[in-house]
């Protein structure tokens, strides 16, 4: 895979690229994939959604998201590090136990069983941290 696609709803100029089939990826799972030279964490939830954001952990400063244990609290689905155990919400990238920190996003589809990985989310400087 790993191809790219010009496309997008909403947006003509959005770069989407081939992934991974959805089968792929386990229900409250993730893998990691390079997408236009990031490490990318893609997850698939249990009610079926599908979220893709950096697979690098500002706390440890390792990529290994992509191997966090997913969860919920209350209405957000996060991921937790699998190394010091931060949640971030798999939404927005935010870390749910330090304000200070937030990760980045990516758009992401699901096209005929095929996952493909977009462009970055914007994001507020203000909020981000590379760690400690």
């Amino acid at each position: 895979m790993g191809t790219p696609i010009v496309s997008g709803p909403g947006s003509a100029s959005s770069t989407y690229t081939e992934v991974c089939r959805l089968a792929d990826i386990e229900v409250e799972g993730g893998v990691a994939a390079l997408v236009e030279g990031a490490a990318v964490a893609i997850f698939r939830t249990h009610d079926g959604n599908v979220y893709a954001m950096s697979n690098f952990d500002p706390m440890s400063r390792a990529s290994v998201l992509s191997r966090g244990i997913l969860g919920t609290r209350g209405d957000i689905p996060f991921v937790t590090s699998p190394m010091f155990k931060q949640a971030f919400d798999l939404r927005t990238g935010q870390c749910l136990d330090d304000a200070a920190v937030r990760i980045q996003t990516y758009d992401v589809q699901v096209v005929d069983g095929t996952v493909l990985v977009g462009d970055p989310h914007p994001q507020h400087h203000e909020h981000q941290r590379e760690g400690p």
